[in-house]
């Protein structure tokens, strides 16, 4: 081998020794880079997370896309109860969301043929398959589950008895038969219910209201402590939520959570009050005799408030106080954006001029209902319908969206 051989080998053996050196190094540098790399990434990833908790806390609505709105509610809408505000609640939110409301045939009217147990009859063909059901029924779990989705959440509303049971007595007294051999005198029903007491009239609203809308036998003994005990569980099991009228904005929380919804979906306005003329005075000792009378109701009420309260404390005190705040600041700014200064005004509904905004009236009874002052709109017509819908009475609105649904699958 000659000494140019020699000295070209050692050459390409130094090329060769400097390109694996530079291979090592670059592969040491890319190394380095990736590792930066999936520093960075993670500690970005760990920031946001930080900060999505932050925000996103259980005060907070939900994160986006964690989990999707739930759209298919079946709300059993008890007498008495505040439920009139939540379907008007459910009706909004149909319609912000494009969604099928089921609405009963012509022959029961805007109920589900109440007092009748629910069947699956009683729904108008052209506004199945639905998203939400929330006219008044007689509930019967079988018979639901057939016309709604199996996902569907469960939810109703419950109300102190005495206060329920004197609500019944004044707006039901010339319509049930119990009520109207009295004179008016809730006093003197309570003295002798017995006497008084139909069971079998037409109109359910004289002992245990609530059970009965829930499909239970509203005449069993209170000794029987079985059948009391099965139901109250069977309610339990049926529902995703039961609603307290006297916590109705805590329970709101508890319904915003359950059905992952913003805040926007669960603002309201209080519908279908009574006067205060209108509203009885009652004597000492009349509200342990009402309780007593609705024993059954009363066990499903005691029951379920604890319950509410059981549910409020996981979330937490300062949680649940945060979110109501937040939600009344929420909807005195729609009201402001819908009505500017001129507010609509809270009076009788005999008053009130417009019929697409006064709410039925019964007899001897004063409703109360809002009432728009001239030029009373939001920024554009759309606006506008929507603002008066969120102050628009029960009838008006059944019918209103009724009419949607009627021209959608027409």
């Amino acid at each position: 081998m000659g000494t140019d051989d020699v000295e070209g080998e050692h050459s390409a053996h130094r090329i060769h020794s400097s390109v694996r050196q530079m291979k090592k190094k670059i592969c040491l540098v890319l190394l380095v880079v990736c590792m930066v790399t999936l520093l960075l990434r993670w500690t970005m990833e760990t920031s946001m997370e930080t900060s999505n908790l932050n925000f996103f806390s259980p005060c907070s609505q939900p994160s986006p896309g964690l989990k999707p709105k739930q759209t298919n509610v079946v709300f059993l809408k008890t007498h008495k109860t505040g439920s009139s505000t939540m379907q008007n609640l459910l009706f909004r939110f149909a319609e912000r969301h494009n969604l099928t409301v089921a609405f009963p045939i012509k022959e029961c009217g805007h109920l589900f043929c109440y007092p009748r147990s629910f069947n699956t009859s009683f729904v108008l063909p052209g506004t199945l398959p639905a998203n939400i059901i929330t006219n008044h029924m007689r509930f019967n779990h079988d018979e639901v589950r057939v016309v709604m989705p199996h996902n569907s959440a469960y939810i109703t509303i419950l109300r102190e008895p005495a206060s329920m049971f004197e609500s019944m007595f004044t707006y039901f007294k010339e319509i049930c038969e119990s009520f109207k051999n009295v004179n008016g005198s809730l006093e003197a029903f309570l003295k002798e219910p017995q006497r008084y007491y139909q069971p079998n009239e037409p109109f359910m609203a004289a002992r245990n209201a609530l059970t009965f809308d829930l499909g239970g036998d509203k005449d069993r003994p209170e000794t029987d402590a079985a059948y009391i005990r099965d139901f109250v569980a069977e309610v339990e099991s049926s529902f995703s939520l039961v609603m307290i009228a006297e916590y109705f904005d805590e329970s709101l929380v508890l319904l915003r959570h359950l059905l992952s919804w913003d805040l926007e979906d669960i603002l309201y306005v209080k519908l279908n009050m009574r006067a205060a003329g209108s509203k009885l005075s009652l004597a000492p000792g009349l509200t342990a005799k009402m309780r007593a009378w609705n024993y059954l109701d009363t066990k499903l009420y005691d029951h379920f408030n604890v319950s509410l309260w059981r549910q409020l404390a996981a979330l937490g005190p300062a949680c649940v106080a945060e979110e109501v705040s937040l939600m009344r600041q929420a909807q005195e700014s729609l009201m402001q954006s819908c009505f500017g200064d001129r507010m609509p005004q809270l009076r009788s509904g005999k008053l009130i001029k417009n019929k697409r905004l006064r709410p039925w009236q019964p007899r001897n009874v004063d409703i109360l209902g809002y009432d728009l002052l001239a030029n009373s709109h939001g920024s554009s017509s759309q606006d506008h319908e929507l603002c008066l819908k969120l102050i628009m009475p029960e009838g008006q609105y059944n019918e209103v969206l009724l009419d949607r649904e009627t021209q959608r699958f027409s």
